[in-house]
């Protein structure tokens, strides 16, 4: 099959699909498989998307949403244990553990917006577009879902995060 220009996308956009995929899910081998499973809805239609990060994007958060709700009620194993403490230099790694523990603990619509408009910096008006909601859904979807963190994080723990995200500490 000849798709001109899909390779190249693949291959320009993966790492940063992954890092998105990451935040959406909690985990990396989900993550995989949501970038996989994203890849190849957009290259079935590869010919008529206009914009195909956006359209890898919003069949992310789709396929996201449809698999949370197949199994999210199920119980999920993670690989930290509870209440584990840090004080080895070590408190970057928490600190992103607890983040995305706190993520994986929000409603999947409120986790995308957060996602959307904070990881991949995306405007309050392109997160709508994307979503396929109004602007205030997600005003109010990001509002409510940075206050949930709040109460759940310790001071200080999502600016320290926020910055090693930014510089490159979330793989």
């Amino acid at each position: 099959m000849d798709l001109p220009g899909f390779q190249e996308f693949v291959e320009f956009r993966y790492a940063d699909l992954l890092r998105t995929a990451y935040l959406l899910t909690g985990s990396r081998d989900a993550a995989e498989d949501l970038v996989q499973a994203a890849l190849l809805t957009t290259m079935r239609q590869w010919r008529t998307v206009a914009d195909p990060l956006a359209y890898v994007r919003r069949a992310m958060v789709n396929k996201r949403t449809s698999l949370w709700r197949r199994f999210g009620s199920r119980e999920v194993l993670t690989d930290v244990p509870p209440d584990r403490s840090m004080s080895d230099g070590t408190a970057g790694r928490a600190d992103r553990a607890e983040l995305l523990a706190a993520l994986g603990g929000l409603p999947v619509r409120m986790r995308a917006v957060l996602v959307l408009r904070y990881w991949e910096d995306m405007s309050e008006v392109e997160t709508a577009q994307l979503l396929g909601c109004s602007v205030g859904t997600v005003k109010s979807q990001a509002s409510r879902g940075l206050s949930r963190l709040r109460d759940l994080l310790r001071p200080g723990s999502a600016q320290r995060l926020g910055d090693e995200a930014r510089v490159g500490g979330i793989e």
